[in-house]
Order: C-alpha cells, then structure tokens, then sequence
C-alpha cells in the first residue's frame, strides 16, 4: 500500500475509478477468479510498469528525487536481503524466489486502446480509459464473460460516472506527467504517444528479456551478498517463455514456473473429459487432455533446457480449486470430484518427472471464506473438515491423491515415474551414475499403506523404514537400468 501511496495514488478510489476490483472494499459475493483481471488495470498494472521500466516509460517519475524504478526496486530487494540474512545458514531453506508471478504491466502494450493482456473478464478497460478513468473521466468499458468455449463480449456499462480521481490531492496521473496522453483546450482526452510502452529508441521491447532479466541478476546479486549459496527460483509472467540467460548472468538458477489444470483453477468444475489448455483451448476426453498437459510442460522443460541454460525445473505451483460445483462437497463431505481433480494434475508431473510444490496449506481455511484470500480456497487443510484434531489427517483434503509415494534422492537419471491410486501401486525406474554409489532413496507414505507393502526391485537391495515412510534401494553395478515396484501387502 506505502509504494502506491508513493507514486500519488489514493487507494481509497479504486473502487470507484476501477482501478482495481478488490474483495475488501467490493464485498461478497465476490466474482469467480475476478482477481488476476487486477494486474491490466491502472494500479497494477501502472505499478508494475514503473517498477520494472520506470526508466523507459516514466523518466519524469520520482519519489523523494530518486528515479522510481530505483527506489521501488531498491526497496524491495533490500527488504528481502533482510530475509536472507537471518534465514541464512538454515538448513532447509535452498534459496529465494525473485517474485511471484510477476507482470509486465503495460510494457510491450502496443495499442493503448484495446484491453492489453489475454483475460478479459468483467469490466474490462482498455489501458488508455484506466488511465482517464483514474484521472476522473468516466467512461463506458466492455464487460465480458468467460465461457468454457473462450470469452465474450456481453455489453458495456459506465464506470465512474461522477468523475473521481485515484490519485491523491496535488498528484496528477503518472502516464500524463509522462507525455502518455494529455487533455486538449476542449478539456477531451487524447492519446499522444500510443507506442510509449511498446518501443525504446526506436526498438521494439521485450518485457522478459529488457525488464525482467536485470531484475532478477540485481536481485540474485543483493541475495548473495549474504547468502553465496542460495538457489535463485527464476520465474515470469505466467504464460510467457522464460528469459535468454547467458554466461554473465546469475548462476545456480532454478526455473520455477507456475502450472494449472486452467478450467478447474477457473471455473471450479472438474469434468473429467473436458479441460482447457494454458492458452485457453478446448481439450475434450482424456486423451487428448493428456496430451495437450504433456505438451505444455514438456515445453516449460525445452525452455529450462534450451533457455537457461540446463537449469533444474521446479512447478513453483499448482493445485486446485476445492469449492468445486457450488460447494457441493462441504455439504455432503463426499470429494471424490477434488480426488480426481488432484490426480489429474500430478498424474502430470509424474508423467513428466518433475518436482513441483502445492498451492497451498492455509491453517485457518474455512468452507466460507476459503483461504481468507479473494474467495480463493485451494488450500488442501481446512478447520471445517478438521473433525477430531487429535487425528494427524483430520482435516486433510484430497489427501489421497497428494500423499503419493515419490522418488526422493536417486542415484542417477529417472526414466519413468508412475503411481495408480486406485490400486496403490508406485512404479519407478532410472539409468544409475556409474559415478555415483550412493543409494536411492523413495518417500512411501505410511497414509496409502496402513496394513504394509511389497518392494520388488530388479536388482540391488533395499531396506524398509516404516517410520520415517522412506525405502532406501541400493542399485547394483550389473544393470544400467532399475526398476522398484511398490504395492500393498495382501
């Protein structure tokens, strides 16, 4: 809030300038996943802007007379080298994540009049009518909706009909002090530069590669001063490739894009022949849904692999909506729909051998507010379905398809990962490191196998410790390629 007070906005007027849709001020029923439409609106979106191309689009900007874009990333790699320093040393923690999905804002806009960015959802303002809108102009915007088979336009609707600013008293808006667009001697709006966040000298931008890229290096730079050894989590606007990364940029890099099963995130349904894909297109039966997830994570791994330079991947998130079909599960506790809706989606991971973490465990979900958070409830605890708190698993959601047996260490490279929940059976096979003599170590939780399992490996030994849920598997030098099967004892 301090950093959008900073630049001159008045937060109290969001609302009624539209420069942002926020639960707090707009009050239930919020509408489904209105939130991420926030980040092409006029206080994201110019937030944003500023904080990664201040220089390039908002050289008149400044804040106690530092350029902007300095002092608002000044600010905040300084505030997480603040972490660092006192995390440093621990253990478990392997390194920082530059920034949660962050955005480019307006930068790379090419027309200021049409709605920028690929979700058109509820009122929707072109960026050239935020702008006005803030500045007191009211305007008539599109209103769209999303459908299964994509978005569409269902009308318009007036915003700001009594002509109230988003900025302070004695601050005027960012993008006019800026040469964007000025107000002509009949007192009408007019855009005066509609490439301003699309070319640079004369060259067209890349957000990615001009913008965030720098960040990142800077930021891994800041972090290592206190901590040479943390792992620097690479992630970008959600959709877009990854950057180029070279030899003079930051080393020991993990790329940690975010992944959806989009039409349930969206939609808060899950069909089990219907999905969509991260571009928004129609998948039907699952064939061709697992395909199209192969495909979309498979280029994720081309990207770490070609683009950066053989960095490790991690899914920095994904998860899924739990409210699904109107709630229809906290009234009758049955959630096989979630089951499944999970499985789904790290039935993709495993297909493609990647580490992943869940979005997300928030310890005082209710079934009414969810994850107390935009009416988002991804959360797989929730105080609601805790029904007798001495229990470990108590309150535990879809836990059967997320408490999964997975290779935890191997002694080379993985081949194939798979788990069938249905029957419980964990399947693992790799190509040992003639280099390596160290074991191989599986996390098999104790929750899938209450009564024991069998282990059957194609060579080697292994070893059972049911209290730490762990199977260490010693491969032998004679085969090139293990395999080790896991199933219920009957």
């Amino acid at each position: 809030g301090w950093t959008l007070e900073a630049v001159g906005f008045n937060m109290t007027r969001f609302a009624d300038t539209g420069a942002a849709i926020v639960h707090a001020t707009h009050g239930d029923p919020f509408p489904r996943m209105i939130w991420p439409t926030n980040a092409n609106k006029l206080a994201a979106a110019t937030m944003f802007t500023l904080f990664f191309g201040g220089n390039d689009f908002a050289p008149q900007t400044r804040i106690d007379g530092e350029p902007v874009q300095e002092y608002l990333q000044r600010h905040y790699i300084e505030a997480i080298k603040q972490v660092a320093m006192r995390l440093q040393g621990l253990p478990n923690v392997v390194g920082y994540d530059t920034m949660n999905e962050p955005h480019a804002g307006y930068i790379g806009c090419r027309d200021l009049t049409s709605p920028c960015g690929r979700l058109r959802l509820g009122e929707t303002p072109t960026p050239l009518q935020g702008m006005l809108l803030g500045a007191g102009f009211p305007q008539e915007v599109e209103v769209w909706e999303m459908r299964l088979t994509g978005a569409r336009r269902v009308g318009v609707r007036l915003l700001n009909a009594n002509g109230v600013r988003a900025w302070r008293d004695g601050h005027d808006c960012v993008w006019r002090g800026n040469g964007v667009w000025d107000v002509g001697p009949d007192r009408t709006p007019r855009l005066l530069r509609p490439n301003h966040f699309a070319e640079v000298d004369g060259r067209e931008v890349d957000f990615t590669q001009d913008y965030y890229r720098p960040f990142a290096n800077r930021y891994a730079r800041a972090i290592r001063s206190v901590d040479p050894g943390a792992l620097i989590f690479i992630e970008t606007e959600v959709g877009q490739p990854a950057p180029t990364w070279g030899p003079d940029d930051a080393q020991n890099i993990v790329y940690a894009p975010h992944w959806y099963d989009i039409s349930v995130l969206f939609f808060k349904r899950f069909i089990p022949f219907l999905a969509l894909d991260m571009e928004g297109h129609l998948l039907v039966g699952p064939g061709q849904i697992h395909t199209a997830f192969d495909r979309q994570l498979g280029q994720l791994k081309e990207e770490a692999a070609e683009k950066l330079g053989g960095a490790p991947m991690l899914i920095g998130e994904l998860g899924i909506a739990f409210d699904l079909q109107g709630k229809k599960a906290y009234r009758t506790g049955n959630f096989r729909a979630q089951v499944a809706a999970m499985e789904r989606s790290l039935e993709a991971m495993d297909d493609n051998l990647l580490s992943y973490t869940l979005w997300n465990y928030t310890a005082d979900n209710t079934n009414r507010y969810g994850d107390q958070w935009n009416g988002e409830d991804l959360s797989i605890f929730s105080r609601d379905q805790q029904t007798n708190p001495e229990d470990i698993n108590s309150g535990g959601r879809a836990l059967e398809a997320v408490v999964r047996p997975y290779a935890r260490k191997v002694a080379g490279t993985p081949v194939r990962m798979t788990f069938d929940r249905k029957h419980r059976a964990f399947e693992f096979e790799f190509k040992h490191d003639p280099a390596v003599n160290a074991p191989s170590e599986f996390f098999v939780p104790n929750y899938q196998y209450p009564e024991g399992y069998t282990v059957d490996v194609s060579d080697g030994t292994y070893e059972i410790d049911r209290s730490s849920q762990t199977v260490v598997y010693q491969h032998s030098q004679d085969w090139h390629i293990h395999d080790i099967r896991i199933k219920p004892r009957v």
